[in-house]
């Protein structure tokens, strides 16, 4: 006999809105989506007419299919779709509801332990079975950048990437239409004129009504320091609804962008010698409605941060294998970039990779984690930053003195003799570090030894070994003529 499954219990009263919804808005069709470990968005889509209330208890679909989940011979898993978080794709042709789903693990009787979704909420539930709060927010920062082409190609003998923007000092020369106008930023140059050298200002618009459109509550809009970079702030979150928001976030400008002819890419370092894309993260903790971060120690913040931070910064080494997920994030993490490398803290230094923002009211009370970057799951990196801290207040890890002085300044010999540890330089030394100090994100099984063991095996396989073994160009340059 087949063991029955104990899915999570159905919110009726939600489910019975979200209905109402789609009827009001004369909805076709209803597109499930999920996330893998890399962090990338799938669907499947349904007929309106096809989905009832009994679809919300699961929806079956081929698990081994999507990278480093299921093997074939134990492919079935069950999407369980979210009743209260949902939106109308503003893109398709046809009116479609989007609804966000966990994955539900058949053979174990469980959530999925390689749902990045699922995840984040056990890392939720361990934040309030820790009795230390009740709910973190973070709000995330997403830079991104806007080319008008980008062409690529990996074979045996060729190696070559060419990315294009008007805004690029390159084109300096270049004709268009038998003129140039010569409006260009420059290197390091984007932050922030006003057009007619910052020449997005109309698509940035364009991102922020349809961000709106989507539930996305915007704030700040402005060209970024390098060409043809941009960022569009938006609304802090609890960790699950913040997670959500980044994939809607990076959905909804990669397809602005490609309906008007040009290409959106949140990878950290797309141009040599400009500045990068990070993802600047800020947490804050509450418990009873009050911000436990605010307090009578530095800048305003309490201990419990300050513990925070330092939990943050003695396991930062590992915690780059999610926060800063890619080969490409550390190539964005060296010096004369604005890149937090150096792994300290301060008040209002940017310098600095855990930044304390100037603000004045107690509520607004937070700490701002500067290195992670967009080419992270958001919901591997917001769980793991979680843990990180929680374990330092659990165990008052004290993050040491602040450092107030230009940390660009100094030379990297400087950084050793203060003693300052800086993050990995590759992301093979991120995964490497995370295996050895692993522990505090196995607590509760908020990530699991095997999810843990498969995320270290994708990205050796898929990422870290095939970068190791091409040559580059820059290769060539200097060692042909040996």
């Amino acid at each position: 006999m087949k063991q029955a499954l104990n899915k999570p219990k159905v919110d009726k009263q939600a489910i019975k809105k979200f209905f109402e919804e789609c009827k009001e808005n004369e909805v076709e069709f209803i597109d499930f989506r999920f996330t893998d470990i890399k962090g990338i968005w799938h669907h499947l889509s349904f007929s309106a007419s096809a989905i009832d209330e009994g679809s919300f208890e699961g929806i079956a679909f081929d698990g081994s299919s999507i990278p480093a989940w299921q093997p074939v011979n134990k492919s079935d898993m069950i999407l369980i779709p979210d009743p209260i978080r949902y939106f109308i794709d503003p893109f398709t042709a046809d009116t479609t509801m989007v609804v966000f789903c966990d994955i539900w693990d058949i053979y174990k009787n469980e959530p999925y332990e390689k749902c990045p979704r699922s995840i984040v909420k056990k890392a939720m539930q361990h934040l309030k079975d820790s009795g230390i709060g009740d709910v973190a927010y973070y709000g995330p920062e997403n830079e991104f950048f806007v080319f008008d082409s980008i062409k690529m190609r990996d074979s045996v003998n060729c190696q070559y990437y060419e990315i294009d923007t008007e805004e690029g000092e390159w084109n300096r020369s270049k004709e268009y239409d038998g003129v140039n106008l010569g409006h260009r930023p420059g290197l390091k140059g984007g932050y922030f004129p006003v057009a007619p050298v910052d020449s997005m200002v109309d698509i940035r618009a364009e991102m922020v009504k349809v961000l709106n459109q989507v539930g996305l509550e915007t704030f700040v809009v402005h060209h970024e320091v390098a060409q043809g970079q941009g960022e569009i702030g938006v609304k802090f979150g609890d960790m699950l609804e913040a997670a959500d928001n980044v994939q809607k976030l990076k959905y909804v400008i990669k397809m602005v962008a490609h309906l008007n002819g040009k290409t959106a890419t949140f990878m950290p370092k797309p141009l040599y010698n400009d500045n990068g894309s990070g993802m600047h993260t800020h947490i804050s903790i509450w418990k009873k409605g009050k911000n436990l971060f605010a307090g009578e120690a530095y800048e305003g913040m309490s201990e419990e941060a300050l513990y925070f931070l330092g939990g943050v910064l003695k396991h930062a080494r590992g915690l780059a294998a999610f926060t800063n997920a890619s080969t490409n994030s550390y190539k964005r993490l060296i010096p004369g970039f604005e890149a937090p490398s150096i792994l300290t803290y301060s008040a209002q230094n940017r310098s600095a990779s855990i930044r304390i923002p100037y603000n004045s009211g107690e509520k607004a009370k937070r700490m701002e984690f500067r290195f992670p970057d967009s080419s992270s799951n958001p919901y591997l990196a917001f769980a793991a930053l979680l843990m990180a801290g929680l374990d330092g207040i659990k165990n008052k890890i004290h993050p040491g003195e602040p450092m107030e002085v230009n940390l660009f300044e100094l030379t990297l010999d400087e950084v050793r003799e203060k003693g300052i540890k800086q993050l990995p330089h590759t992301l093979r030394h991120a995964i490497e570090e995370m295996l050895v100090d692993k522990e505090y994100l196995k607590v509760d099984n908020v990530f699991s030894e095997t999810f843990i063991q498969t995320y270290k095996a994708y990205k050796f396989e898929t990422e870290i070994w095939p970068w190791e073994g091409r040559p580059h160009p820059f290769e060539f340059l200097t060692t042909y003529s040996c």
